[in-house]
């Protein structure tokens, strides 16, 4: 190998991951017909003048399998909370009891379970196009080292790299996918 040239797999593998913890933080917002509080991350509430997120202004609880609870700190924050629930598009309608809201999860009909199956799907391939455009910019640097003079067995080598690190990765993606659609379609 070239001793004038190392790629920096460890850098390629850390964005990688990246693509694979944001497509893990995207599945967690889908909704399966279990509660879950990772359902309301993506709430924003206005709370005094800036959009905050519900767990900063409430303790999300979850009871049990198809409730979730959100004890709000201020009272006068009650209705905002519940505002930005059902202008969230979840689905589902909040119940007031004091500063208690209650969010019951409705069953999932099978064309509502479907959408989720084919938005998950979408998740999946923008991770698969992030770990792609990663490993394009290996090859790159790859191509600009040979230009520079690397030997074509360093260049083979190095590209045997990237291609088994991109294959990994995308096959990571497909069985979170995979695991998530059968978790939706679960009744």
């Amino acid at each position: 190998m070239s001793d004038d040239f190392e790629l920096d797999t460890d850098d390629l593998k850390r964005r990688m991951d990246g693509a694979m913890a944001n497509l893990r933080t995207e599945f967690a917002s889908l909704r399966t017909g279990r509660a879950s509080a990772s359902m309301l991350e993506p709430v924003m509430v206005d709370a005094y003048g800036s959009p905050t997120p519900i767990n900063q202004v409430g303790t999300v609880n979850v009871p049990e399998p198809r409730m979730v609870t959100i004890n709000v700190w201020d009272k006068a924050l009650v209705g905002k909370v519940e505002k930005a629930i059902r202008e969230s598009g979840l689905g589902i309608n909040p119940q007031l009891n004091g500063t208690i809201i209650m969010l019951p999860i409705p069953e999932l009909n099978e064309e509502r379970r479907r959408e989720l199956g084919k938005v998950a799907g979408q998740y999946a391939e923008h991770a698969r196009v992030s770990i792609r455009n990663v490993r394009r910019d290996g090859m790159d640097q790859i191509k600009k080292a040979k230009a520079d003079g690397m030997s074509e067995d360093d260049q083979k080598f190095w590209e045997a790299e990237v291609q088994e690190l991109t294959d990994k990765m995308i096959k990571a993606v497909d069985e979170a996918l995979e695991t998530k659609q059968a978790e939706i379609m679960q009744v």
